[in-house]
């Protein structure tokens, strides 16, 4: 069975940093593109960025354009999400998905291309 496992998540001040990690269970990572997606109280599951295999390709959700980003060691088997100047409008669950497509660019906030998903991590920023 296809799992991911996030962790890192935590309570930070508004403008602080925080970055998540997530590492597989049961296959290798670099088979793998890899999207990270967050749900915030009342909200829809929002997309905010994949990066492609061998991590040439990033893609971003205008909301955390210029302050996220994400990397992937993939002899470490972890992809990571580097969130910085962290508003209150980012709390939420945040979960990482594998993708399994070696294109996928064009579509990478579509949830249903993702076949495995984490139980998610909660980042909270509030003062």
């Amino acid at each position: 069975q296809l799992q991911l496992t996030e962790s890192g998540g935590g309570l930070v001040q508004p403008g602080g940093s925080l970055t998540l990690s997530c590492k597989p269970s049961g296959f290798l990572l670099g088979n793998f593109a890899i999207g990270w997606f967050r749900q915030a109280p009342g909200k829809e599951r929002e997309p905010i960025s994949r990066i492609s295999k061998l991590g040439r390709s990033k893609d971003y959700a205008e909301s955390v354009k210029g302050r996220f980003t994400m990397s992937r060691d993939n002899p470490m088997n972890t992809a990571y999400l580097q969130m910085n100047n962290l508003k209150p409008e980012d709390t939420a669950i945040y979960w990482c998905a594998a993708d399994p497509r070696s294109s996928g660019s064009d579509t990478w906030y579509d949830i249903s291309k993702y076949v495995a998903w984490g139980q998610g991590t909660q980042v909270t920023v509030s003062s």
